[in-house]
């Protein structure tokens, strides 16, 4: 099966024309990105070669040194992916995840083949229960740990709060940081955070029509009061 399709994209002093084409087969699809900024974007993927397998190979053209090769691996409690660069010295992806519906732990890594170096190492593990969730992560090659909860109030219409800490070890540096949600109605939600720094964010996203939303955003900071705050504006349409 083959698909063609064609948008109008700005991209900030330009606009482009990219032709999409899609084929699609039992177990295997390409998809292809012709634009006119002189690119050209090809994916192709092959499922269940051999079961609960994925491979993803992609090459952005006339880059050359772009290419990447993925393999995923789906089972009932666990995932498995590595990615490496289809080039002279790649660097390999790995990740893995495995758990159960209350309990998941995961770790990921970079291997620089040039230097022989782990270039990232992150890995978390997490707690789930139907009112709650706690995650522990430590990250930043082993520089960083954050603790999140997050425990979900029916008094606040399905809402929720949630509390973070995040220490940096080289630093000495911790953050923490509060939040919450609140349902207003079924269209519209409230999100509200403060952390230690002074620094205060909210976010009001109301559903225009399904998959459609509208959302209004700011943040300032409540310990300077003289800088300007911020402000954002999203729209999001799906048909």
């Amino acid at each position: 099966m083959l698909y063609l399709m064609s948008n109008l994209i700005q991209d900030q002093t330009y606009l482009f024309t990219p032709c999409f084409s899609l084929y699609y087969k039992l177990h295997m699809s390409f998809f292809l990105t012709v634009l006119l900024a002189e690119q050209i974007i090809t994916k192709l993927s092959i499922t269940d070669i051999p079961p609960s397998t994925k491979a993803i190979a992609s090459l952005i053209l006339p880059d050359y040194n772009s290419g990447k090769l993925e393999v995923q691996y789906f089972h009932e409690h666990a995932s498995f992916t590595t990615a490496v660069g289809l080039k002279k010295h790649p660097a390999l992806d790995f990740s893995v995840a495995i758990g159960t519906p209350s309990i998941a732990f995961g770790a990921e890594a970079t291997y620089i083949t040039t230097s022989g170096e782990l270039a990232k190492y992150n890995a978390g593990v997490s707690l789930t229960k139907p009112d709650s969730n706690a995650s522990v992560i430590l990250a930043d090659k082993g520089d960083s740990i954050r603790v999140s909860y997050l425990h979900h109030l029916t008094h606040l219409n399905g809402g929720s709060v949630v509390t973070e800490i995040n220490r940096q070890f080289s630093t000495n540096e911790n953050t923490l940081t509060v939040g919450c949600s609140y349902v207003v109605n079924s269209q519209t939600l409230l999100k509200a955070k403060l952390n230690n720094h002074g620094s205060l964010g909210a976010l009001l996203q109301h559903e225009l029509r399904p998959k459609s939303f509208l959302t209004v955003s700011g943040a300032f900071d409540t310990k300077a009061l003289q800088k300007t705050p911020k402000f954002g504006l999203a729209l999001s349409l799906k048909p």
